[in-house]
Parts: C-alpha cells; structure tokens; sequence
C-alpha cells in the first residue's frame, strides 16, 4: 500500500539518536533545550516548550491561560478530536465554528456572526483555537483583531503547519506560523506522518514569558527548583523542588529531542518537496470532475495533506476512496466533524450543525502527500483518480 503520509528519516537522524543512546542523558537532558530553541529560532518566537504530543501541548496551553469549569473554548469541527478534547480535560465546554468552503478553516464570517450572537446571550468563548487544515494558516489577522473585541484568547493549532507561512496582504513579508503574532500560544505536532517528526511529541510556543513558565511547570508535574517560586520551609529541612500546581509527566525526551534536531535541519527541503508533489497533482487533476486545494496568496502551505473532493456530479466519494484502496493507495479521510463523533453526540450536537463542514465530510479525500512518494507512485495515484474520475 502506498500511504497516505510516512516519515522520512535519513541515516543523520540514526546517527543523532544513536548518539544519545550512548551518551549520559535519555531524558531530561541537554538536547530538548537545543530542541526548543532550533523550533523557536526557526519561528522567530522567544520561548518554545516541547512536549511529548500536540494533544499535551493542547491541554497544557488551555491550562496555561486558566480555561476552567464555566469556561468554553470555540474550535473548528474539521479537526482531529484533540483540538476540543483539550477543552474538556480543563473541565470546560467545547462549541465548535463552521469552516470557510475555499480553505476548510474555521470560517471568519461565521465566527463573527456567532460572537455576536454570544455576546447578546452572555456566553462568549474564553479561548478559541483556529486549526491551519493541512498547513494552511486561518485568517489570524482577523480573528485577532475578533479577539481584541470580544476578549477572548487565541491558541494557534498548528500542528498541521510547522514550516508553513502567511503575510497580512500582497507585498507584505511572509512570516512563519509559530511567531504568535496574533496569537496567544502556538501549537505543533511532531507525528510521523507530519512535516517533521520526534516519533511522537509536541510544542507549544508563546511570546509571553509567563504563559512560557506556566507551561514548563504543568508540562513536568507542577514542580519547580526555582526559589523565586518555591514557597518558604524550615531550614534544618532539605526542599531542593517543590510541587506548586497539579502538573503531568508531559515530558519529551533527549532521544526524541535529537531526532527532531536533525529533522529540523531539512525542514524548508521537506516542504519544497511537498510543493513539488502538490503543483503536479494540481496540473495532472486540473480536467477531472474533482476539486483541489485552493491556495491563498497570502500563504505558504507546509502541505501535511492534499485533500481533494468529489462534486455533486462527478464519482461518489465512497466509490473513491474505496477504488484507491483496491488499488493499494491508502487514502485517509481529514476529518469527520467532531461533534458527530458518538461521545460529542452525547453533548447534544446534532447531524447538520456546522453545514459546511458535513459538506466536506462527504466529499473529501486525503490521498498521498510525503517527501519521499516517488514520481511512479505519484504516477499511479494520479492514474487511478484520473481513471474514476473522468
């Protein structure tokens, strides 16, 4: 089977990681610093923390800007589970924006129309989280300036689009996703399948020094060494740390902190690549009876996925993906709508609340989208969708 997306890991990032096996740190060592600091250099932000996944990151971000019981966070419901889940560890509620039918992000229109609404009723968000959907960044220009109205915090989830990168209009320099220019707090994922990988891991990056604080102590059990923040003891008793809030064991280690080192250093080649593979898909598809990516010209796309959607009257997105997986193309599907998920249901949302999202529920398809796919690979997917979908 041909997959949807798979790691690339080049014999350096063996080296590295063999490196540390070697060495006198597995965890907690030198290497996640170097870590934070190559994500945060390469974004242009001042504090990184890296985590052992994007769904810790989530959480402890929500925890960070103290997103509790009373409390809901807003969020598209194009998204995997986490970007709500996080809510609901806080012991929050969770409310969901339907998707612009161009980008598949949470739609600026309709976040306003709803934040108006919320705001007659009382019940504004105290956090929303934009999701950049396969690398393309959210208008965050203009939901910041949404969240300089209504007072709500923002957290970039971006675990689709480290690397990727937006302008605020034409002419205008392109800044990397990460920099938190209108953001409070910036997630990542570094998952195999997306731009570059730690096995399993996380980041959470913030301009602000005491969000990056809060952070680092929920992130490893609440505890602290720093006797600025320790609480008074007797002093014939030894206190060399102490637990100051109720944190989690979110740790990342130095041997997956070392493979993301590694992989950094050929983060701009990866997504190069992944352009390549996208700009023949668009020219090879550019005559059948499915719809491809629609690319803003304020954005540069890191490219984790390629989405394509059948139209009313071309081939059934069914008949679709099951043709590619007959013929050993693992396609994937990104995603159905969180609340529809039987957990979500139990809430009370119901079939049809987000529209546009239901919509491109039944018509999308993920197919093949990594550096390492082959022309013949490529070849063949591209055959197969253009044998179905003439």
């Amino acid at each position: 089977m041909i997959p949807y997306g798979r790691q690339d890991i080049s014999q350096a990032d063996i080296d590295f990681v063999i490196e540390v096996l070697k060495s006198d740190f597995l965890t907690q060592g030198p290497l996640v610093g170097r870590f934070e600091e190559a994500v945060a250099s390469y974004c242009g932000t001042p504090f990184a923390v890296a985590l052992n996944s994007a769904t810790s990151a989530l959480h402890v971000a929500c925890l960070a800007l103290e997103l509790g019981p009373g409390d809901v966070l807003w969020t598209s419901p194009t998204t995997f589970v986490a970007s709500a889940n996080c809510a609901l560890y806080c012991g929050a509620g969770v409310d969901f924006v339907d998707i612009d039918p161009k980008t598949y992000n949470m739609s600026v229109e309709r976040l306003a129309e709803k934040l108006a609404e919320a705001e007659k009723l009382g019940k504004l968000p105290k956090v929303v989280v934009p999701v950049h959907l396969s690398g393309q960044p959210c208008d965050m220009p203009a939901i910041k300036a949404l969240a300089d109205r209504y007072g709500f915090k923002i957290i970039e989830d971006a675990s689709h689009a480290v690397g990727a990168r937006y302008r605020t209009g034409a002419g205008e320099k392109f800044t990397p996703v990460g920099d938190c220019r209108f953001s409070d707090i910036t997630v990542f994922s570094f998952h195999p399948v997306k731009i570059v990988t730690t096995g399993e891991g996380g980041m959470a990056l913030t301009k602000n020094p005491l969000l990056a604080d809060r952070l680092q102590r929920f992130r490893s059990h609440g505890i602290t060494s720093d006797r600025e923040q320790m609480v008074p003891m007797p002093d014939d008793e030894i206190w060399n740390y102490q637990q100051i809030l109720l944190g989690y064991n979110y740790r990342l280690t130095d041997i997956q902190a070392a493979l993301g080192i590694s992989q950094m250093s050929r983060i701009d080649g990866f997504i190069r690549q992944r352009h390549k593979i996208a700009e023949r898909y668009d020219r090879e598809f550019a005559n059948l009876s499915i719809t491809t990516p629609w690319q803003s010209p304020d954005i540069y796309s890191s490219y984790h996925l390629y989405v394509i959607r059948v139209r009313d009257q071309g081939i059934t997105q069914r008949k679709l993906y099951d043709g590619l997986q007959d013929a050993g193309v693992n396609a994937n599907l990104h995603y159905i709508p969180v609340y529809r998920q039987p957990y979500f249901r139990k809430m009370g949302f119901e079939r049809g609340y987000c529209p546009e999202a239901e919509a491109y529920f039944t018509q999308a398809v993920s197919i093949p989208m990594y550096p390492t796919l082959t022309d013949d690979e490529q070849g063949h997917v591209i055959n197969v969708i253009a044998n179905m979908c003439k």
